[in-house]
């Protein structure tokens, strides 16, 4: 077993969070889902971090829930504990996080563990991986908010069917739904997610990080609420020392140099 259930690489500003039980396709337990809230912490008061990665060890993306911890009369620490203390944090710390944040989907992704995946700022996956909504399957409903994203990301209708017939979604038929944003093939994989990780993180990442903060209130605001927060936004970003570099950098015919700032 992985003594180390999450690892943290640091690289040229990205951070990437591997998921390291894969010898149970990375599934969650108790001190997993805390150790992921740990190092989500680490990752955004952490000034070197620009972008993050969350990728899976061994074969899987991550199997979701590890169902022989809720089976365990001894280590069972009851659905709504797992919801409240392990998988409602690490979501809300997802979305919260002013750094843009990449599942690099490198296998299945299952239950809770396609939730995280698709709570991201972009989901991009191996030509190999998997979703499944695999909830249904044995009694209960998608959580990790998986009834919040999925029918924005795929529709009402898709989402419905996806929920409650515990269909495999193939990467290729992700991306033509909308569920991620892209396919990458097997053999270039890590290559090109370190490419995109590397190509957020020299971007202006104040800017990307009220974009973010725009996109999760637009979930629940009219238009006439986030034309005003877009006007905000707008103003605090012109303020910033990327938004004159990108300016300057643009008149004088050169690549800007952003600072995050």
């Amino acid at each position: 077993m992985s003594d180390n259930p999450i690892l943290l690489t640091i690289k040229d500003h990205v951070a990437y969070i591997h998921l390291n039980r894969p010898e149970v396709f990375n599934s969650f337990n108790k001190s997993m889902a805390l150790a992921m809230q740990d190092i989500l912490d680490n990752c955004a008061g952490n000034d070197a971090v620009r972008s993050i990665v969350i990728i899976g060890n061994g074969k899987a993306f991550s199997a979701g829930q590890d169902l022989k911890e809720v089976t365990s009369p001894e280590l069972n620490p009851g659905l709504d504990n797992i919801l409240k203390d392990h998988y409602n944090p690490i979501i809300t710390r997802i979305r919260k996080i002013q750094k843009p944040i990449i599942a690099a989907v490198n296998g299945v992704a299952a239950g809770a563990g396609a939730n995280i995946a698709l709570s991201c700022d972009v989901v991009v996956a191996d030509e190999k991986a998997s979703f499944i909504q695999a909830f249904s399957k044995i009694g209960l409903i998608p959580d990790s908010a998986g009834t919040f994203f999925l029918p924005r990301l795929v529709g009402f209708q898709k989402a419905s069917a996806l929920a409650m017939l515990g269909d495999k979604v193939s990467a290729e038929e992700a991306e033509r739904i909308g569920m991620i944003y892209k396919v990458i093939p097997a053999e270039t994989f890590m290559s090109e997610v370190e490419k995109l990780a590397s190509k957020l993180a020299k971007m202006p990442t104040k800017a990307l990080a009220l974009t973010k903060e725009l996109l999760n209130k637009s979930m629940s605001n009219n238009l006439s609420e986030q034309l005003e927060l877009e006007l905000n936004a707008q103003i605090e970003a012109s303020n910033t020392h990327d938004y004159n570099e990108g300016v300057t950098a643009f008149v004088e015919k050169r690549q800007p140099i952003f600072k995050g700032i």
